[in-house]
């Protein structure tokens, strides 16, 4: 499995590109806007887009997930069922926060922790992460030790709890119980800013390291 980061809207949301490449089948996760230069993006590696996954409903990582499975004619996997709470909510979510019109949408499938989601020959394991959000989750593939963990964790600091719907313990318990758990040497792709380690965020990370 190969990926791309493609960073978009003006909160520079990590949405990433997932794909096999063994039949150049993937998934866009949290494709937040700028879907012309999404699909571009997939077109320039060649990669067919066959589904959108998305960890929870912020605006910033599901905003363009209605008008691209429109336009491509894919399904919308995740988050968990009590994401609607922010899902049903897109079209006001986008004019508060001064981005397009968001289309709306209902996703082909809830996710519940232990489901997996597949795009060409390739799975991902899902977990159930809420704190953050109450529906989010987080995508895990084994085989490259890599995880897409949404606004639950970043290098150096945790996702906000101060929305409505989110619990501060209930995100510290979600990282140490089902992220931690994977191992110290995944590699994971936040909402916003740069990679990290889980081993580094256990062992520096000031909200749930070692020292919190």
């Amino acid at each position: 499995m190969e990926y791309r980061i493609i960073p978009v809207t003006p909160f520079e949301q990590n949405c990433t590109l997932l794909w096999c490449t063994e039949t150049m089948k993937g998934a866009l996760v949290d494709p937040g806007g700028d879907t012309e230069r999404l699909q571009a993006a997939a077109a320039k590696l060649g990669v067919t887009v066959e589904k959108i996954l998305l960890t929870h409903g912020h605006i910033d990582h599901a905003g363009g997930a209605g008008e691209l499975s429109t336009r491509l004619g894919v399904p919308i996997e995740g988050p968990q069922r009590e994401e609607s709470f922010w899902i049903d909510q897109l079209v006001a979510q986008s004019r508060s926060f001064g981005f397009p019109p968001a289309q709306p949408f209902t996703p082909d499938r809830w996710l519940e922790d232990g489901d997996t989601v597949s795009f060409g020959k390739e799975t991902l394991q899902v977990l159930f992460t809420p704190g953050h959000t109450p529906g989010h989750v987080v995508f895990f593939h084994a085989p490259s030790k890599l995880a897409i963990v949404g606004d639950v964790l970043f290098a150096g600091s945790i996702g906000r709890t101060d929305f409505p719907r989110g619990n501060h313990q209930t995100l510290i318990n979600s990282i140490k119980q089902k992220l931690w758990p994977l191992g110290d040497d995944v590699e994971f792709i936040s909402g916003h800013g740069p990679m990290s380690t889980f081993g580094e965020e256990r062992r520096s990370n000031p909200f749930v390291g070692q020292g919190a």
